[in-house]
């Protein structure tokens, strides 16, 4: 263990003390333990947050995956900590919407791909702080240039900038992007060739050397690995692949996840080359469950992904934060966290205060588990699924769930970990007593939660 989280423990004990053993983690809480461990943490450490795109639990070697190649990945998890926990919505536009507005479907969601300009995020919360704000890789929320920067991001490169229905019909998401970036597309003469990541990776690095003295945030929401499947640069077919947005081959996905990986491991070692990474923490997830047409092995099972459905393959997704010198390495939590607890939690990193102006939110802040405490752990989460996805074929749903128990709001009643396909609804009649009160207290959650 290395002084500075010694020294970091020892402050925690301090204040754990100082508030009493069974008080749980508050507001207040939080900032004894910044006053209690002063210089040992920065006021404002650097936050780069990493969102792949259509990954699931099981893909990172880290969690129990045994399919692919993900050595870079499994640094940050293995030098930090861990979540085992950790559920988004069975799709991308909803997850992406409770992520960086700390809200709940019901309150702000109602078309695929679109975030009306009067909602605040993580980027307005930061900017907000005075971190300098990127955002690179897919937006899908919208409104180009004027939503971008009024969600609070000062330089950017995406794809997907305004909506469109089918997304195929922006063109390729890999090989020959069309890139929106500072107010206008980047010129067929550049793109063409190229392939998205490496335009958005490329990016973000020329953003740290820019701003690697004042605290800045990166959203990089990566475009790998939505399908279609097809090969990367590192694939001798590159050269001669389709670009067409149609043209797809599952037999590339284990390459594309390796490609993830390595563009991922270009950004840590540019922190670790610029003498950032005491500084900075790196999160890493998936914004839902790996698509259907994806069969992976993990630990001793096979899993098919099942991005759009409710059922444990479609929501559960990875998490992991390194933040050298206050996240004690290889640490593992199994505290229950959704996609609402980002924001609350950004704010406990940058050390400043939940917004409260931003309207109600829903999300219960994890910094406490980042720096050894206990916390205000949830018992349970919600998820109010209503996708207006382009295709209409998904089905909304209403649910609350603990680690173990799923109740939707039309009253079936699954234990995920024995049923994990949810195939056969839990009887009342059969239940335990211990069971009828957990189905009484997620039932609780969902009518507190009703629009």
């Amino acid at each position: 263990m290395n002084t500075k989280f010694k020294s970091l423990t020892t402050a925690i004990i301090i204040v754990a003390l100082l508030s009493g053993c069974e008080k749980q983690f508050t507001s207040k809480d939080s900032a004894a333990v910044h006053d209690a461990v002063g210089s040992l943490i920065s006021d404002k450490p650097n936050i780069v947050m990493i969102v792949s795109d259509d990954i699931g639990y099981e893909i990172p070697t880290a969690d129990g995956g045994r399919s692919y190649s993900t050595p870079n990945i499994d640094k940050i998890a293995k030098g930090g900590i861990r979540f085992t926990q950790v559920r988004a919505a069975p799709l991308c536009s909803p997850s992406r919407f409770m992520l960086f507005t700390g809200k709940y479907n019901f309150r702000n969601y109602g078309i695929w791909g679109i975030m009306d300009t009067t909602q605040r995020t993580i980027g307005n919360m930061l900017q907000d702080a005075g971190y300098t704000t990127c955002y690179a890789g897919k937006w899908q929320l919208d409104g180009g240039d004027n939503s971008i920067r009024k969600f609070g991001f000062d330089k950017y490169s995406v794809w997907l900038p305004f909506k469109v229905c089918p997304e195929e019909t922006e063109g390729s998401r890999y090989k020959n992007p069309k890139i929106y970036q500072e107010g206008g597309y980047l010129p067929d003469s550049f793109t063409n060739g190229k392939y998205s990541d490496d335009i958005f990776t490329d990016y973000v690095g020329k953003f740290i050397d820019s701003n690697k003295a004042k605290p800045f945030f990166i959203c990089y929401s990566m475009i790998l690995g939505h399908k279609p499947y097809c090969p990367t640069p590192d694939d001798p077919e590159f050269a001669t692949w389709d670009a067409d947005p149609y043209h797809s081959d599952t037999t590339f996905y284990p390459s594309m996840v390796k490609y993830m990986d390595k563009k991922i491991g270009l950004i840590i070692t540019k922190l670790f080359k610029l003498g950032l990474m005491n500084n900075t923490i790196v999160i890493y997830t998936g914004d839902n469950g790996t698509q259907k047409e994806i069969t992976s092995k993990y630990k001793t099972t096979t899993i098919q992904g099942a991005k759009g459905k409710t059922i444990e393959y479609g929501i559960h997704v990875p998490l992991f934060c390194n933040w050298q010198g206050t996240i004690a390495a290889g640490s593992i939590n199994g505290s229950i966290i959704d996609f609402t607890d980002f924001l609350p939690t950004l704010a406990g990193i940058a050390n400043v205060p939940v917004p409260t102006a931003y309207g109600p939110l829903d999300g219960t802040s994890f910094y406490p588990q980042l720096v050894g405490l206990t916390g205000n752990i949830r018992s349970s989460m919600f998820t109010h699924f209503d996708p207006q996805n382009c295709t209409g074929n998904d089905k909304n749903a209403r649910y609350a769930q603990d680690s173990m128990y799923k109740l939707y709001e039309t009253g079936q009643f699954y234990n995920f970990k024995t049923d994990v396909f949810e195939k056969t609804p839990l009887a009342d009649s059969s239940l335990s007593a211990k069971q009828k009160r957990i189905k009484r207290n997620l039932q609780a959650v969902i009518t507190q939660m009703h629009n």
